[in-house]
């Protein structure tokens, strides 16, 4: 669903259907909290056994407007990996450990965010949550993307995830965020459980 032409300008959310977003990841967000809290101790416990380090791990990426917020996830690399390379990964990057490759593989790395969405730092669908210096490259146009919170999944992420180029993946983010509706959101939702069920994990 790419813009055929250059995108309008992407829109604030209208504060009635805000609320309503808010609505649905604070229930959603909490229901999914509470159902995959077993899961997420077992990954903890995986991760702390499966190479030295803390079970968490918190990166800087932009939020709503811009605004700088700590994503947590769960580590899948080794220890201290920033200082060892680079901060974008490739599939077959020698720092991720045995465990984090199968947490990634079904975005078990990612349950930790949705405190991130309870918190209000992050919805459950929008724009992909990008590392601060990528968004300070980001053309007027592309800053677009950061009128709505970052989601935990988005129409990039459903339409491709890695095997998208990042230039396209922003067109996909800013027609989401032209066009955004709550139903929207919902076959976004339901696309992703595809995904994950697929087992096609994606390098956030």
């Amino acid at each position: 669903m790419l813009a055929e032409h250059p995108p309008q300008p992407a829109r604030a959310e209208r504060p009635g259907c805000a609320a309503m977003k808010r609505v649905l990841d604070i229930a959603l967000g909490s229901v999914l909290f509470v159902v995959t809290l077993p899961m997420l101790l077992g990954a903890c416990l995986a991760v702390r056994l499966g190479s030295p380090g803390p079970a968490f791990y918190l990166q800087w990426r932009a939020g709503r407007g811009g605004r700088p917020f700590r994503i947590i996830k769960l580590r899948t690399m080794v220890r201290d990996a920033d200082r060892v390379g680079p901060a974008l990964t490739e599939e077959a990057d020698p720092r991720i450990t045995r465990v984090g490759s199968v947490l990634r593989r079904w975005s078990l790395d990612e349950l930790p965010q949705l405190l991130n969405v309870l918190a209000g730092q992050m919805s459950m669908v929008g724009p992909r949550p990008e590392l601060v210096p990528i968004v300070q490259a980001y053309t007027e146009r592309q800053r677009g993307v950061l009128l709505v919170r970052p989601g935990l999944t988005g129409w990039a992420q459903v339409n491709g995830r890695d095997d998208v180029p990042i230039p396209e993946k922003l067109e996909l983010e800013l027609d989401y965020a032209v066009n955004r509706t709550l139903l929207w959101d919902l076959h976004i939702l339901a696309r992703t459980v595809g995904v994950v069920l697929h087992g096609r994990g994606v390098k956030r």
